[in-house]
Parts: structure tokens; C-alpha cells; sequence
């Protein structure tokens, strides 16, 4: 496989790829491959060089929420025998399987919507939904709230430094940090609105909301790869689906 071959697919061809690894997870019976899914993706994210990136968001994104989900299920939520005892706090093992299962599944959406947002850009993607018949300012409010994230962060960043320069505490306990959000929220807030104002202005400016047919500069076109990998995804699951099937049968 060629090293640019992802990313070289079509954006709708990821989604379908990232739904497919998402559903196969839910249809597999092992909490092993939905692990597994973390290693999947991020091969596939490795081939365009952001793998630092993509560990960075998953471990971010559910090491909290795995913490959380262990305590309440196998402690707080006690069902079945005790697993093990540490003093007076007991591990239920039944509970301490529910969340396997559960963060199993977790850790399989999570990797494949990551990789989707890592391999996908944001403008080719919303181009490919307005090319399947989105209305233009359907696809350009996707394109904004996706991006809105990834800008504010950077804005944050700037404004942060900013008040740095200006003597502002922004580093410390949490009172200090807390306090040092509300010179940074507002004018955050206000470039915001600002930003929003102004690509409004830009897109009238360019006859967004004119009616007519747009001309599209940069274009993009499904290939044979596509309709290679969108065969491979239907076989892959209905694989996943005999699988289930011998399994439901096996037990």
C-alpha cells in the first residue's frame, strides 16, 4: 500500500471507513478488538506523519473518562461477587466487566472519529458533503463549527502570551489560574464575534447567498480506489457479521 494511499481517498470514502471500524466494534464480540482500534487507526494515521498528534488526543480524551468509568462500575455500582478488597473498599467483578465492555466500545469510536478528523481536512470534507446535495450554507456552518475549536485554541494561545507580557499571573494554583481566565475569556469572546462578523461580511462580499450555481476552484473527484476500499469495507463487515453469527451460534 502506498504511504499516501488514505490519504489520497476520497472524504466521504474516510467516513465510510471510519463508520465501518466504529459499527465492526459494536458487531465483534470481544472487548479486545475495540482496544485493538486504537492501534488500527492510529497505523493509518501514522502513514501521514501525525502520530504525536493522535496520541496526544486520544490519551487526553480518555484517560479521564476510563478513570471515571472503572470507579463508579466496579466500585459505586456493586453487583455480583467481590473481585478484590482493598480495606473497605470493595471491586466488584462484574462491574469491573461492564466497564471493559464499555470502554471497549468507547475506545473505538473515539479512534476512528480522531482518525477521521486527523486524515480528513476540514474543506475538502465539507465540499464532498455540498457535491452529495448539502445546501452551501449547511456545509459552510459544518465548516465553521469545525474549525471553531482548533481557532479559538489558537486565539487563546495569543491572548494568553499577550497578558503574560502585560504582567498578568497566569501561572500558579488554581485560584491564580482561575482568576487569570477572566482577562483572558473576555477579549477571547470578543475576537470571536468579531471573526464571525467578518467572514460574514467576506462571504456577502462574495455572493454566498446570491441563489445561482457556484464556481468551484478547487475540486475533487471519487477515484478506483475508492470504489476499491468502499468493496473492501462491505466485505469487511459482512465478515464481522458471520463472526457475530458463529459466535451467537458457539455459545
Amino acid at each position: 500500500m502506498k504511504k499516501d494511499f488514505f490519504k489520497q481517498l476520497y472524504p466521504l470514502t474516510k467516513l465510510f471507513l471510519s463508520l465501518t471500524l466504529i459499527l465492526s466494534a459494536f458487531i465483534v464480540p470481544s472487548y479486545i478488538y475495540g482496544y485493538s482500534m486504537i492501534i488500527i487507526c492510529g497505523i493509518i494515521v501514522s502513514l501521514e506523519n501525525k502520530s504525536k498528534v493522535y496520541c496526544k488526543r486520544i490519551f487526553f480524551s480518555l484517560f479521564w473518562l476510563f478513570t471515571a468509568i472503572f470507579i463508579i462500575q466496579s466500585i459505586f455500582l456493586p453487583s455480583g461477587e467481590v473481585w478484590m478488597k482493598f480495606g473497605f473498599i470493595s471491586i466488584y467483578k462484574e462491574g469491573v466487566m461492564k466497564a471493559v465492555n464499555l470502554t471497549s466500545k468507547l475506545t473505538a469510536v473515539v479512534s476512528a472519529l480522531t482518525m477521521l478528523t486527523l486524515i480528513t481536512p476540514v474543506k475538502t470534507f465539507t465540499l464532498a458533503l455540498e457535491k452529495k446535495g448539502l445546501n452551501p450554507k449547511a456545509a459552510f456552518i459544518l465548516m465553521l463549527t469545525l474549525q471553531m475549536i482548533p481557532e479559538m485554541k489558537k486565539q487563546a494561545n495569543v491572548i494568553m502570551d499577550s497578558q503574560k507580557a502585560r504582567g498578568v499571573e497566569t501561572e500558579g494554583n488554581v485560584f491564580v489560574r482561575a482568576k487569570a481566565l477572566i482577562p483572558v475569556f473576555i477579549p477571547l469572546v470578543l475576537s470571536s464575534i468579531a471573526n464571525t462578523e467578518e467572514r460574514a461580511i467576506m462571504l456577502e462580499a462574495r455572493g454566498f447567498s446570491i441563489g445561482e450555481k457556484r464556481t468551484i476552484l478547487y475540486d475533487i473527484e471519487e477515484t478506483k480506489n475508492d470504489k476499491i476500499m468502499k468493496i473492501m469495507l462491505a466485505i469487511f463487515i459482512v465478515l464481522c457479521i458471520v463472526w457475530r453469527v458463529l459466535w451467537v451460534i458457539s455459545k
